[in-house]
């Protein structure tokens, strides 16, 4: 009976594109003819009456799946949408919930290398990440300082949770003085970073004020809908961080300034790697990384390979004093400087304010460890003969009020440089602080000191990661979108080339942002919702802000071709003039050397007056502008100089 009876897809086949359709019989659906025999179609089901189908539809070809997108639409727009695999079963009406998104908005840290800080936001609480500075360019004349703007962040206070220090370099909390200043929020970070904070925060009368929290590696810290979970990380200071913030929207890791040294000193752990892996393995949202170093090919060296270098040096000075320039906050550096003393049987003094109040706090804390025979006072220094002492000091950037400029100047206190000298700089410049620290080596070498200087020997590494250390990273993290952040355009350039070379995240999944984009970011896409205000803040002495973009144009013009001041008195009632002009002049020319030019002045003031007056003029605003026309037209004729013009009208 088996035999007889032929199968459905046998009789689908043998009547599929004849003419000789059969009548199904009763009970049993009609065959689909031609083209509908390959291709069933989907369509409602008619009434009972009129529903016929194929007899050996259940055998036929399953129908091909619907496209989601074509070819010719782009994969950021496709990766933007919401994944619906696994949804198959579920009516053609249904919607897929969008998933949870946050709000990443850089306020400072890209295209540029310092003035670091970044606001996490989500189901509207927020976190800040560092709050840093820096230092102001050749152009910026008087600025001390550049801190970021803090107008976004004070408008959101009410909802920001606390603020998360990276490390404690000027770079990532060198700010927090004039945040905390207009809103005291809670500041988290290691206990190093935090001696270091309060030390910059007395200079301001804060220290007393400011609430710390001590946070140390894998202990989680929750604010808000936020957890954040410290990470250890390899840098030239103790206590560095990375911090996986996870959100409802997902796991966002920030890296901070980090390397991966697998020698690293005074027994400090190497960047906790495992940690990372462990977060790339459940899934990471997004990555935002260190990027400084992203021209630099291989690895960063190891601390070690400084305390070699530097150990020969001393070995070099033999009967001279060592003087060593570096960073005040770089304690790793500090301490080998004095193990190195204690071998050669040297003193240590240490001068500079910052380096002072930064080595008794690393003592306090049990991060730097000196004998107490080993340390002297700098007044003291001139009592030991000079093979028996070694000065730390500061300025090895050059700064014009630092330790080492003065002496280079000569007229530090203590400190007269001289042949006896042996002077080791143990950092490379900040890119824009290379003349600076080249009229320092200058000064120091005019003086008969010899001066150990960038590139000459292993006297500093870097604290960044070079480009192996930042595909591993990107490898371990394997995060769905990634921004670097951290450095300049061609530097945060580099490291996205990096990252899509790996070919680990799809090219549109990177980005390069920019200070103060809101940037939307969930599973389901990245976006650039809009921008919010961000920018330079410049700070001179005790004004904050006060110098802005005209005042600088107007000291850069000053320092070109400096300035002509006018003054006239007039009668108020038929504008004669009474007395003058009289003329002063700054930084335009050497006024005993050019009284012919002067004697000019005077003239086409009186001309420009006069016809004032003739012209019934008694706008005094317009008579000044006469007059600056007048002068600046006959100046640039004779000197092709534009100083700035200035006249004063004294109305009688």
């Amino acid at each position: 009976m088996e035999e007889l009876k032929p199968k459905r897809k046998n009789t689908a086949n043998n009547h599929a594109g004849t003419g000789n359709a059969r009548r199904a019989p009763r009970g049993e659906k009609k065959q689909p003819q031609g083209e509908n025999a390959r291709k069933p179609r989907r369509r409602t089901p008619r009434p009972a009456a009129d529903n016929v189908v194929a007899a050996a539809a259940q055998s036929a070809p399953a129908p091909r799946p619907r496209r989601t997108r074509s070819a010719q639409e782009p994969a950021a727009v496709a990766a933007a949408k919401p994944n619906r695999r696994g949804r198959k079963n579920q009516p053609r009406n249904y919607e897929m919930t969008p998933a949870i998104p946050m709000h990443i908005c850089p306020l400072g840290g890209l295209g540029e290398v310092g003035k670091n800080i970044t606001l996490y936001e989500c189901q509207g609480d927020m976190i800040l990440v560092d709050c840093g500075l820096v230092f102001p360019d050749a152009d910026m004349f008087g600025v001390d300082l550049v801190i970021p703007d803090f107008t976004y962040v004070l408008e959101n206070k009410d909802r920001i949770k606390g603020l998360f220090i990276t490390h404690g370099h000027e770079d990532h909390i060198g700010s927090l003085p004039y945040l905390l200043k207009k809103f005291n929020v809670p500041i988290y970070a290691a206990r190093l970073t935090i001696g270091l904070i309060k030390n910059k925060l007395e200079e301001h009368g804060l220290a007393s004020s400011a609430v710390f929290h001590e946070i140390r590696p894998r202990q989680k810290v929750s604010l808000g809908c936020f957890t954040v979970e410290p990470i250890h990380v390899n840098h030239s200071i103790p206590d560095a961080l990375a911090f996986a913030i996870e959100c409802p929207a997902g796991v966002v890791i920030h890296t901070g300034d980090f390397k991966i040294d697998y020698t690293p000193l005074s027994g400090d752990a190497v960047t906790d790697l495992s940690t990372i892996a462990e977060y790339g393995r459940k899934g990471v949202l997004a990555l935002l990384s260190d990027s400084t170093n992203a021209e630099r090919h291989g690895f960063t060296a190891t601390e070690q390979t400084v305390a070699e270098g530097v150990r020969s040096l001393f070995a070099r000075a033999r009967k001279r004093r060592i003087i060593v320039a570096t960073f005040a906050s770089n304690i790793y550096r500090v301490q080998q400087i004095i193990d190195l003393a204690i071998e050669s049987g040297r003193k240590v003094a240490v001068s500079g304010r910052s380096m002072v109040s930064n080595t008794e706090m690393a003592r306090e804390l049990g991060y730097l460890h000196a004998p107490d025979n080993v340390l002297i006072d700098i007044d003291e220094i001139n009592k030991y003969p000079p093979e028996k002492v070694v000065l730390i000091t500061t300025g090895s950037q050059g700064e014009p009020l630092s330790a080492l400029s003065r002496m280079a100047q000569a007229s530090h206190r203590q400190v007269k440089v001289g042949p006896n000298d042996f002077i080791i700089i143990s950092a490379r410049p900040i890119p824009g602080n290379e003349k600076t620290v080249t009229k320092v080596v200058n000064g120091l070498l005019s003086l008969g000191a010899e001066v150990i200087y960038e590139n000459m020997y292993d006297t500093h590494v870097s604290g960044h990661a070079c480009q192996e250390e930042q595909k591993l990273i990107l490898t371990l993290a394997h995060p769905q979108f990634f921004l670097p952040v951290h450095g300049e355009f061609k530097q945060l350039k580099r490291h996205a080339e990096t990252a899509e070379h790996l070919g680990y995240i799809p090219k549109q999944n990177i980005y390069i942002a920019e200070n103060g984009q809101n940037i939307r970011i969930s599973a389901d896409g990245m976006t650039v919702e809009n921008t919010v205000t961000a920018g330079a803040v410049m700070v001179d002495g005790y004004g904050v802000g006060d110098v802005g973009n005209v005042v600088l144009r107007d000291r850069h013009h000053l320092s070109e071709d400096g300035i002509i001041i006018v003054t006239a008195a007039v009668d108020g009632s038929n504008g004669q003039v009474l007395s003058g002009p009289d003329i002063v002049s700054r930084g335009f020319v050497y006024v005993r050397e050019s009284e012919e030019l002067m004697d000019g002045l005077r003239v086409q003031v009186e001309m420009a007056l006069d016809r004032s007056l003739s012209d019934n003029m008694h706008d005094w605003a317009s008579v000044k502008a006469r007059v600056r026309e007048a002068l600046s037209s006959y100046i640039y004729r004779r000197t092709k100089r534009s100083p700035m013009i200035l006249p004063i009208l004294l109305e009688v």
